[in-house]
Order: C-alpha cells, then structure tokens, then sequence
C-alpha cells in the first residue's frame, strides 16, 4: 500500500509511477488518496482532469488492485468524499482514519464514518490509535488499552507505527492477548477519557496544522499556483 498528494491527472499520475518504481514493483495493491482534509478536496480529485483519472487509468493498466482515500481531519470531510465518488459512480474500496478511544468523544471517525464504511462494504483502516503517542501522554490508558480499544471496532485492520524492537513486542503482545471487548470495558475505556479527549488536545492533527503535510508543501498536490486552499 501507498498514497498519493496529486490531486491533479497529472500529478497524480507521476506520483503513481515514482511509487512503483520506488517500491520496485509492477502492481500497488493499494493506492490511497492522501490526506483528504479539506471539504473541497473530494472536488478536486474528481473534477475533469483531476487524480481520478490518473488512478482509473493505472488500475486499467494493471498498476492498481484497489483504490482508497485517507484523512485525520474531520469526519465530515471523509463523508463528503463518500458522497462525492457516490455521484460519480464509483465506490472506493476502503478508507484510512484516526480511530482511537478519544475519537469517541470528539469529531468521531468511529461514530460518524465506520458505520457507513461497514454499510458499504468498504475497508475499514484505522490509524493514529494512540495518538501518535499524544494519548499516552494524557496518562490516562496504557498502549495495550489503545490498541485493543481500536482492534475492538469493525475495523479491517489496525495500523500502528513501530520504530523500535521495544514497540514491535508491544504490539506483538497487544495482538497475543486481545479477545473482544464487554461493553462494560469499552464504557470503561471511554469513562477514563471523556474528560481529557473533550477538546481535541490530544488528538492535534484534528485542531491544528501540524499535521497537514500539503498544507505545508502545496507543490505535492500539483496546485503548487492555488496553495492549500
């Protein structure tokens, strides 16, 4: 799997041919649309000339099996862009977010956008499950309770970064001893974060810009003359 910023024919289409050559490989099992954060974003990526037509044309070809968008903004963004590709017939085969025991509480992806996805049968892949780290530092869940709190939601699968043999292990032993959450442990989970997941302060890349890579390189989208917005 990779993604893609382009959200022009031929941005899109250059970013697709330096990912596989990159990866040294002739078909991406997945290609993913990144980082849709903004509401006009699903405009862009299907308007004439857009990054669709550079993606429909590599799965023609046999560069791409499937296709997917992701985001950690808002979940309305990731609704529109289902409501967008709907008018446009076409279906996408799964979506990336954040999905984590403080998005419970606050710009839900988990309430808002996975019953849709489920619905649709589209694949569900959840990120950022700590937080990229931020929850932890709220100390008010252990990385196991993260990890086992979004293995617990109708999800394809959890995607969890690993930097070290020290966090390879932990979720070695996330996975070795998850078994389905009762609802009263979920509640309990949520009871431990109302407070401090309220506001968004430990989930920053919905509140602010720290994490909007094309906010801060328009270039990648191919519209480096418009900028982010």
């Amino acid at each position: 799997m990779t993604k893609i910023d382009g959200r022009t024919k031929a941005s899109a289409a250059k970013q697709i041919d330096q990912c596989l050559q990159r990866l040294q490989t002739d078909v991406i099992d997945l290609m993913q649309l990144h980082e849709v954060i903004r509401l006009e974003d699903p405009d862009r990526f299907f308007a004439k000339g857009g990054a669709m037509e550079a993606v429909l044309a590599a799965k023609k070809a046999g560069k791409i099996r499937y296709i997917g968008f992701t985001g950690h903004k808002d979940p309305l963004v990731h609704l529109r862009m289902l409501e967008v590709s709907g008018k446009h017939g076409f279906r996408f085969d799964a979506a990336q977010m954040p999905l984590n025991v403080m998005d419970a509480h606050f710009r839900s992806f988990g309430h808002k956008v996975v019953p849709v996805l489920v619905k649709e049968k589209i694949g569900v892949l959840g990120m950022k499950s700590m937080g990229d780290g931020s929850i932890l530092k709220s100390k008010t869940v252990s990385a196991i309770e993260c990890l086992h709190f979004a293995m617990n939601l109708p999800t394809s699968t959890v995607i969890t970064g690993i930097d070290s043999m020290k966090i390879l292990k932990q979720a070695l032993e996330a996975v070795k001893t998850f078994r389905p959450l009762t609802k009263r442990e979920v509640a309990s989970l949520l009871a431990k974060t109302a407070k401090a997941a309220a506001e968004g302060k430990f989930e920053r890349f919905k509140t602010t810009n720290a994490f909007d890579g094309t906010a801060k390189n328009p270039a990648w989208m191919g519209e480096a003359d418009k900028g982010p917005g």
